[in-house]
């Protein structure tokens, strides 16, 4: 098992570094670092003074800030409700609906492409916060179904017309995707210096689903979100604390595994050298242990979440809105629960979407934004879990 919490702070050589109490050792495999949650460097203003800029590069970024200005979503046009699967599946709409609280979902059909889904979203996501493609230093494309084996992402730079070639590439975390591509940005900015960061959320898992399987198939839909998070001063700060976490022991709960197909290749090896050409491969549908999918989650992501809290010096009680990973509403409920978040706090579009995987955090914060429900200056306390198995949590204000 890994963990990571907070941010990381570059050591500075000859600098005394006084950090404030939010901070925690860890060991990673043998080693220890010290991971920072938001300390203040004292010392850095009269360290620059008396050193040349490229010297005090380090300090200055070191008090860099970012915020999230500008979001976006797509969906595609295939509806399928509850009734359109009873057709297929021995199941119902009163069973799903009870069950999970989906009652529709958008599926990916010869129409659409998850590349140009994502592309649009993150249009609508620049045009909110007024950042031209040019202007992009950072594209993160946190999908685990992309249409290039290779990666997505720079296809998505492409749609986007960016002359400038900023880098582009994916992150495959499933469900925990859009939440480690979040954090991801934020340390590009703080201490990369990036300016502008694009984070995409967006996932095909229909692709991947046994429409004769009502136990899975149910469950998941297509979309894409994504946020623009832009550079900005300390006390403009709008990620105030994060809390990441995997464990592959859980693999065996959820997975979509790679297969050997069961024919060889066209090339014919003769037998010349034991298993050799290798059969082509393939990934095989998702494998799902439903309930303990559910146990996991409703364990992990409170405690994710509180103690993203009690890194950022904030009790529970003082966020305004609670957004997780749409993956089912007992879940949802089950958190906000153990969090003493009331239900109207809660903001959930599961119904009308269902498991959108790393599209489903930032596609609700766009619909919630869009219709007004979140405002500017708010706190929202978000969290991704899923395959891997991974999760995670942060604490972020909208700006």
């Amino acid at each position: 098992m890994a963990n990571a919490s907070g941010l990381f702070t570059p050591s500075i050589p000859k600098l005394r570094v006084r950090v404030r109490p939010l901070t925690s050792i860890h060991r990673f495999d043998g080693f220890s670092a010290k991971v920072v949650c938001f300390g203040s460097i004292e010392g850095a203003e009269k360290h620059a003074s008396t050193v040349s800029p490229s010297q005090s590069r380090i300090p200055r970024l070191v008090s860099k800030g970012c915020k999230l200005i500008g979001c976006g979503s797509a969906v595609p046009t295939l509806q399928i409700s509850n009734d359109d699967l009873s057709k297929i599946v021995d199941t119902s709409d009163e069973w799903i609906s009870v069950r999970t609280g989906i009652r529709r979902r958008r599926i990916l059909s010869g129409r659409d492409s998850l590349t140009s889904l994502a592309a649009e979203a993150a249009g609508k996501a620049l045009e909110m916060a007024k950042v031209d493609p040019d202007d992009l230093d950072l594209i993160l494309m946190c999908t685990s179904t992309p249409e290039d084996l290779f990666g997505s992402a720079p296809q998505i730079q492409k749609q986007l017309g960016c002359k400038t070639n900023p880098l582009a590439y994916d992150i495959t975390a499933a469900c925990s995707g859009f939440i480690l591509g979040l954090i991801s940005a934020a340390c590009h900015i703080r201490g990369g210096g990036f300016h502008n960061v694009l984070v995409i959320g967006a996932d095909a898992l229909s692709r991947y689903v046994d429409w004769s399987d009502r136990g899975s198939c149910i469950l998941f839909g297509d979309a894409a979100g994504a946020v623009l998070v832009q550079a900005c001063n300390s006390e403009e700060d709008g990620l105030f604390a994060f809390d990441l976490h995997s464990d592959g022991s859980g693999q065996r709960h959820l997975n979509a595994l790679i297969k050997e197909n069961e024919s060889n290749n066209a090339m014919d090896s003769n037998g010349s050298v034991l298993d050799f050409p290798p059969k082509q491969s393939s990934f095989s549908c998702i494998q799902m242990n439903g309930k303990e999918v559910f146990r996991f989650a409703v364990r992990c992501v409170p405690q994710s979440i509180e103690s993203a809290l009690q890194k950022a010096g904030l009790p529970a009680s003082s966020i305004d809105w609670l957004l997780l990973h749409q993956a089912n509403q007992r879940i949802i409920d089950a958190v906000a629960t153990r969090l003493e978040v009331p239900s109207e706090r809660v903001i959930s579009n599961l119904a009308n979407y269902g498991n959108t995987s790393a599209a489903s955090i930032p596609l609700a914060l766009d619909e919630a934004v869009r219709s007004g429900k979140v405002k500017a200056g708010q706190t929202i306390a978000t969290a991704g879990f899923g395959a891997g198995l991974t999760w995670g949590s942060a604490i972020v204000r909208w700006d």
